[in-house]
């Protein structure tokens, strides 16, 4: 990383380096700013996608090095500086920043854009070598090379690997294992996979294409140590995962995959309004005019429902990049664009356009049996989101769908052989 900090000139200071950070410093270059703009970049290399961390980068014969979001040369041609460190502290009087190394950087719009980390497992024997994590670069190199076999030992070809935790993270890392030909276990306390953000018929798909790749599951299971032989100085090496129904699940390696945590600390401690997440409108500002925050670390409320929410996702970042930019440079904001996300596990890609609620009406579109099906969520009578699996042609008329808060005839869209956007009714006059 090449740097020319000038501490004392004012700038626009971004903390953090991922998809919300970059996009912040690229929309206010696109949009005219011709200010300083100095990106704080704690982890010291090229930023990167985030998303090959737990899907390409650990299957076998992944690249060596992540996909960069942008070249060096496009920093430096955009004048964008960066700076290695880690930001401790914020004196909003002072406009400044302090790094932990001293350096003070002083700003004219701060945006802290400080992501989230990983939830940490607390049980007894939680600080084992092979328990992982999984948020960076390093923490997937690290996992790639406690899942790929060894060719020294026939011992090491069969790893045994036991993933807590049955969301996205979990779940792809689960799929990269089995293709190392480890024996994964995952352990899911609740009673299916990925049930915080879908429903059971998507999740019982999941399940069965897991399964299938000889991965078994473990619900309502609650972990409640980790066990492993320790040397007189208290080292060891996690050995087994002890549940509360008193099963020990033989682990050679522990990937925790339980939820993250937003990265408020730097804005609570300077007394920015923070719960949950870093409170921001939906031009990213925070209670404090002259600083923003965008990315996983925020919490704002929803543009379609109004419910207070945060969102894991690289559109989230993105869009509220584009939105801080444009309230900087004094332009109009961007419209607003429906949430998304996406998880691929053994090669098939799941799409979700919107936010499901648990208490959402469910209609299944399709036969999960075809491995082609989506899943559409009535809230109201309303289209609020959609899932689909295999079908990018129903997750672009469901991103309009669930923009438009459409409402549909249930028996035209469960048919898979018509075009969903098709499927769209007139209200009933009670609802207009």
């Amino acid at each position: 990383m090449r740097e020319n900090i000038q501490t004392a000139s004012p700038a626009v200071v971004i903390v953090g380096s991922g998809h919300a950070g970059v996009g912040v410093a690229a929309g206010l270059r696109s949009r005219g700013w011709e200010g300083r703009i100095v990106l704080i970049d704690a982890e010291g290399q090229l930023p990167y996608e985030r998303p090959p961390l737990s899907k390409d980068l650990l299957v076998p014969g992944a690249p060596a090095e992540p996909v960069p979001m942008r070249k060096e040369s496009w920093f430096e041609s955009r004048g964008i500086e960066r700076v290695h460190g880690t930001a401790a502290s914020i004196d909003r009087g002072r406009r400044e920043v302090r790094l932990a190394d001293g350096r003070a950087l002083h700003y004219v719009k701060l945006i802290l854009a400080t992501g989230s980390t990983p939830r940490r497992l607390t049980v007894p024997g939680a600080d084992l070598d092979g328990v992982l994590m999984l948020k960076t670069l390093p923490d997937a190199r690290r996992l790639a090379a406690e899942l790929a076999p060894s060719s020294d030992t026939a011992q090491d070809a069969a790893r045994h690997v036991v993933v807590i935790g049955a969301g996205y993270i979990g779940l792809e890392v689960a799929a990269a294992a089995a293709k190392h030909g480890c024996r994964v276990t995952v352990l899911e306390f609740q009673d299916r996979v990925m049930s915080r953000v879908t429903s059971e018929p998507v999740s019982r798909f999941f399940e069965g294409l897991h399964g299938r790749a000889g991965t078994e599951f473990r619900f309502g299971a609650a972990v409640t140590a980790l066990e492993g032989t320790r040397s007189p100085d208290g080292a060891g090496r996690v050995e087994w995962v002890v549940t509360a129904d008193g099963a020990r699940h033989r682990a050679d390696v522990v990937v925790a995959g339980i939820g993250v945590i937003p990265e408020q600390g730097l804005a609570a401690d300077a007394g920015l309004e923070a719960s949950d997440g870093i409170l921001v409108d939906a031009g990213g500002r925070t209670s404090d005019p002259d600083i923003y925050a965008a990315g996983d670390a925020t919490r704002f409320a929803s543009l379609y429902d109004g419910a207070s929410q945060r969102l894991e996702c690289i559109q989230n970042a993105r869009a509220q990049a584009e939105a801080i930019a444009a309230d900087i440079t004094g332009q109009a904001p961007p419209a607003p664009e429906v949430p998304w996300f996406w998880t691929v596990q053994h090669g098939v890609r799941l799409q979700t356009a919107g936010v499901r609620h648990p208490d959402d009406d469910v209609l299944l579109r399709g036969d999960p049996a075809n491995g082609k099906f989506s899943v559409i969520y009535l809230r109201g009578g309303r289209v609020a989101a959609v899932d689909t699996v295999g079908s990018l042609a129903d997750f672009n008329a469901g991103k309009k769908l669930v923009a438009q808060r459409a409402t549909i005839d249930p028996s035209l869209a469960a048919d898979p052989s018509l075009p969903l956007d098709q499927a769209i009714a007139p209200l009933e006059p009670a609802a207009l």
